[in-house]
């Protein structure tokens, strides 16, 4: 099984957000995905960054990491800053409070959790918050062979 993988270190600048879309789907491009598999990619990669730049470095700027990993078919893709964390972790499947006591609709990690296959949340208040997002892919190809 063939492995290669990518790693991305920028500042949470809103205008990094589509650098980091554009990147980490040229990456994963090389494994040939569907175009609704890399729209689905690019959304998750795009609300993950978009976080971070809005809600975890609320009084300054900081980091925004990104770790793309493709193992045979599957996409490991992990996304994590230093930041304030998220409060309360039950809240994140919820609307509601989800970071730096901002009232906010909590629809990103949910719009995250709907375009991978696999999500996976750590938070720590007062020091960051790391996902790790799994898509798989050739799903829909098959799917659609079997009509």
């Amino acid at each position: 099984m063939t492995t290669n993988y990518v790693r991305l270190e920028f500042p949470s600048k809103p205008e990094n957000v589509a650098f980091a879309r554009t990147a980490v789907s040229a990456f994963v491009s090389q494994l040939d995905p569907t175009v609704p598999e890399l729209a689905d990619i690019s959304t998750a990669i795009s609300e993950a960054t978009t976080n971070i730049v809005v809600h975890a470095y609320p009084e300054s700027e900081g980091l925004v990491r990104i770790s793309a990993t493709l193992i045979g078919q599957r996409v490991k893709i992990e996304v994590w800053d230093n930041g304030c964390g998220i409060f309360d972790p039950r809240s994140i499947r919820h609307f509601g409070t989800t970071t730096c006591n901002q009232d906010r609709m909590g629809i990103g990690l949910s719009l995250i959790e709907a375009c991978m296959d696999h999500l996976e949340i750590e938070t720590k208040e007062g020091e960051g918050t790391q996902l790790t997002m799994w898509k798989c892919l050739g799903q829909q190809r098959s799917d659609s062979g079997n009509d």
